[in-house]
């Protein structure tokens, strides 16, 4: 959890503010996720922060929903490319993989419990 904290806040994804009266936190929570090596053994533990995004009101909390994700078909297919050209293909692991796009409005969300800022609200 605390490679993950500091993975966002080494990105710039959030600054620590204090809440402004008018402003309302999203919540927040973990999501815990036990990666496997091929022989069944435990490879690693994974924790990601995620935004409850089911509380928003339309017209007030969001504009788009959409994110893009790759299809296992397609996988599959660029998959098969490389196996006729005979290509070469590496894997690369990815310790924290972020859709970074452009926000053009501010949004808050809750500290995550056991990590605060001295002061902080």
């Amino acid at each position: 959890m605390q490679k993950e904290i500091s993975t966002l806040e080494n990105n710039g994804t959030w600054s620590m503010l204090q809440l402004l009266e008018d402003k309302k936190a999203l919540g927040i929570q973990w999501v815990y996720k036990i990666k496997y090596n091929s022989d069944d053994s435990i490879e690693r533990f994974k924790a990601r922060l995620v935004v409850f995004g089911n509380h928003q009101v339309e017209g007030i909390d969001y504009n788009d929903t959409f994110t893009p994700v790759g299809k296992l078909i397609t996988v599959r297919a660029f998959l098969t490319i490389y196996a006729v050209k005979n290509w070469e293909l590496h894997q690369m692991n990815i310790h924290n993989a972020f859709l970074h796009g452009d926000l053009f409005k501010e949004v808050y969300i809750k500290i995550p419990f056991g990590f605060s800022k001295a002061g902080s609200g």
